[in-house]
């Protein structure tokens, strides 16, 4: 299965994401800002970056910005529950593969996490 690492600042979004994606298999390391995310990308590989957009310390949409730049193989993600943040995140272009909008369901974030593993698998 995949690497995934999780970016979200709210422990309990982002502990409930972790169980539901090591439930289906996949390896999930999980932190609480971009700030981290970059840190924990430049020492591992990952095939899925999911990462809320509003974020203390570095938001999701400039964590997106430097990830794809320096990974640009790397799938990304996005979520967030704000429509200003969502209709911000769109500006980024094709870096996101898509915007998953909160509050979300287990079914809603399996169905959106394997579409962006598919169409990963399906680039390279």
């Amino acid at each position: 299965m995949a690497r995934i690492l999780v970016a979200e600042d709210e422990v309990a979004v982002r502990e409930f994401i972790r169980r539901v994606l090591e439930t289906r298999g996949h390896a999930v390391v999980a932190v609480a800002d971009g700030a981290e995310a970059l840190v924990k990308l430049s020492r591992d590989n990952f095939d899925l970056l999911l990462a809320d957009i509003a974020m203390p310390n570095m938001d999701g949409v400039e964590l997106t910005l430097k990830a794809t730049r320096d990974w640009p193989n790397l799938t990304v993600l996005l979520m967030s529950g704000i429509e200003m943040e969502r209709r911000r995140a769109h500006g980024i272009g094709q870096l996101a593969h898509a915007i998953l909008r909160k509050p979300f369901s287990m079914v809603d974030l399996v169905q959106a996490v394997e579409a962006a593993l598919e169409i990963a698998a399906d680039a390279d």
